[in-house]
């Protein structure tokens, strides 16, 4: 692993990290705000969905907290037992208020119910119904900005937090809709309307909580960030092919990777050295990437004559409509060894099988050889 001296990122994530607090920061103080002038109006008019609305706008408070936490949890510095850090904590806070979310919708579903069951009288007043309005308008706000802070700094807390601002807007307007429609009809319809808009809270939640786990289990890396490391990569004049990208996530925008160049095989060790050292420090001041590992492909260059055995090869292997792509090459016709990787595809029902196949093929056509064939996977493209 290339050791560099200066991280350049270390100022972007610590302002990062502000953005996150100051913006969770402006959404605790809203909610709060909120959440005390609705319970007063729906103690006072008797309204059970406003109440609800302003329980809502707490659960919206504690969730701002919980991603504060989780940010300052996730920014400490890397120990002997995490040496990779704890960035992944921030999942962690997302994945809580997926669960607040959920619980939301779940409460809010529960005493819609009770309320259509059990049916009160709500008495609303022009004042408390201007407020409501008020506080639509100023949720709408907070849901559109706190959702684009969270998409600007990579942060799934904040995401969350602005989606469940924006339903929570969706529930405010419904409950001002019903409010003005038994006005003039005098018709009760909130308690329908309260357990429509939970269902769609409920869903909401299942969504961001099944979006969570799937970054905690591992997703593939972004494809486009993958085509920019690789183009970095095959810059170096040494450098003819660039395969087997991996990278693990440790948390929002902290990536560990590994890769395989294919290289003449003439190059020395000291020049393979001096090359991924250069290698490691472009990718990680280009896009804060750390490379723990650069592996080597040799490239034919000595032996004219195996550049067609590459190519009979090549034809053979990629005939398989599941085979992708074929690297690493390398043939030895004086010991008779053949190496190389094939990318088989994940829509392939059985890549074992397919696997299987493609290497009779190949042994069927040079019998004299002894293959090293490796079933490779496509780790970082779609």
């Amino acid at each position: 692993m290339t050791v560099i001296k200066q991280n350049p990122s270390i100022a972007n994530k610590e302002h990062r990290d502000a953005v996150i607090i100051r913006t969770s920061v402006i959404g605790i103080i809203a909610n709060v705000l909120l959440a005390a002038f609705k319970a007063f109006i729906g103690l006072a008019s008797n309204s059970i969905a406003i109440v609800m609305d302003a329980v809502n706008n707490i659960s919206d408070a504690a969730s701002s907290v919980i991603t504060i936490v989780g940010t300052k949890l996730a920014g400490r510095e890397p120990d002997k037992k995490h040496p990779f850090g704890y960035g992944r904590i921030e999942y962690l806070s997302a994945m809580i208020i997926s669960v607040l979310v959920l619980y939301a919708g779940v409460t809010a579903f529960t005493e819609s119910v009770k309320k259509i069951l059990h049916p009160e009288t709500p008495d609303y007043s022009v004042v408390s119904l201007v407020i409501v309005a008020v506080a639509v308008v100023v949720k709408i706000l907070l849901g559109r900005y706190v959702k684009s802070v969270g998409e600007k700094v990579n942060s799934d807390s904040l995401v969350n937090s602005g989606e469940d601002a924006t339903l929570d807007s969706i529930i405010s307007a419904a409950t001002l809709i019903a409010a003005v429609i038994y006005l003039i009809f005098h018709v009760s319809l909130e308690a329908w309307l309260g357990a429509m808009i939970a269902v769609v809270i409920i869903k909401s939640g299942i969504e961001m909580l099944r979006d969570t786990l799937s970054k905690i289990l591992g997703e593939r890396a972004d494809a486009e960030l993958a085509r920019e490391i690789k183009k970095t990569i095959i810059s170096h004049s040494k450098v003819s092919g660039v395969y087997d990208l991996v990278m693990h996530n440790y948390g929002p925008d902290s990536y560990n990777g590994s890769v395989h160049i294919e290289v003449p095989d003439t190059l020395s060790a000291d020049d393979l050295d001096k090359l991924i050292r250069k290698i490691s420090v472009d990718v990680y001041s280009k896009h804060d990437v750390i490379l723990t590992a650069v592996g080597v492909y040799s490239v034919n260059t000595k032996d004219p004559e195996a550049i067609e055995v590459r190519e009979r090869v090549r034809e053979l292997v990629l005939g398989s409509q599941y085979v992708i792509q074929m690297h690493g090459f390398y043939v030895d016709r004086v010991e008779k060894t053949m190496r190389f990787d094939m990318v088989i595809s994940f829509d392939a029902k059985d890549r074992s099988e397919v696997y299987r196949q493609v290497l009779a093929k190949v042994q069927n056509a040079f019998p004299d050889y002894m293959l090293q064939v490796t079933m490779d996977t496509d780790f970082s493209e779609e």
